[in-house]
């Protein structure tokens, strides 16, 4: 297993230097910077842009509004998932609404959001709404895929709410849950920029990706968006760590 892991992160390392190299090749042969810019280029304004205090007041900007998004997404997916599971009208109720959710483009939402809300708050409202009917959809099919003979035997023994809630409920909906997040987690950053760059909330990224658009900057462009790749990967990553910290102490 440590084999095939390994070999995998040599693989996926050696796929990143790839599309690098195919990136840098296909700079030198346009030898456009104004169409496209190579990777040394973008880590070179990267570099000076991480100097700046604009980067980093945008850079808390969007991930407070869109992780406070993404949190609240996450809190109503959840609890609306364990009302359906518990309750047939509920999700009956909610299924036409997430099926709606999920079929109107973003950028539908976005107009409409602009609306109800000031383009300060809207990434956070966009970030719940994109990121709800995973976070439900995939919480549900989990409750709906648990042990039946595992629950009665909890209620048979007797075994303390507490305990039950962490180690016959969780643990056996978390695969389902952490598929969900995981999905969820990226579509939100998506969405939430999408939501900055229509809004132009001042001091956003999004903010930062329209001015490079506007003013043909093609360098920031490409280095917002390698900023916007890493914060979400990040930020992915860490989820899996929580996860994974949640799941040790549901078993103790």
């Amino acid at each position: 297993m440590k084999t095939s892991t390994s070999s995998a992160k040599r693989i996926s390392l050696w796929a990143v230097l790839f599309w690098l190299l195919v990136w840098q090749i296909g700079a030198m042969v346009m030898n456009q910077p104004l169409l496209l810019v190579s990777p040394l280029e973008t880590l070179q304004r990267l570099s000076t842009l991480v100097l700046e205090p604009v980067f980093w007041r945008s850079v808390a900007f969007s991930v407070g509004k869109i992780m406070l998004g993404f949190l609240l997404s996450c809190l109503l997916g959840v609890a609306l998932a364990a009302l359906a599971y518990r309750f047939m009208p509920v999700r009956r109720l909610l299924a036409p609404l997430t099926a709606t959710i999920k079929a109107i483009p973003v950028a539908s939402f976005v107009i409409l959001a602009l609306l109800w809300v000031s383009s300060k708050n809207l990434s956070i409202l966009i970030s719940i709404m994109i990121g709800f009917p995973v976070i439900y959809q995939n919480t549900l099919t989990g409750l709906d895929s648990m042990d039946r003979k595992l629950l009665e035997m909890a209620q048979v023994f007797r075994i303390p709410w507490r305990k039950r809630l962490g180690v016959v409920y969780f643990c056996q909906v978390l695969p389902f849950l952490r598929t969900g997040l995981s999905i969820a987690i990226g579509l939100c950053w998506k969405s939430g920029i999408a939501a900055e760059v229509i809004g132009i909330p001042s001091g956003s990224v999004g903010q930062q990706l329209y001015n490079a658009k506007v003013y043909l900057e093609t360098a920031d462009l490409f280095c917002w968006t390698l900023v916007i790749v890493l914060l979400s990967v990040l930020c992915e990553k860490l989820l899996g760590l929580l996860l994974t910290a949640a799941e040790k102490g549901a078993l103790k």
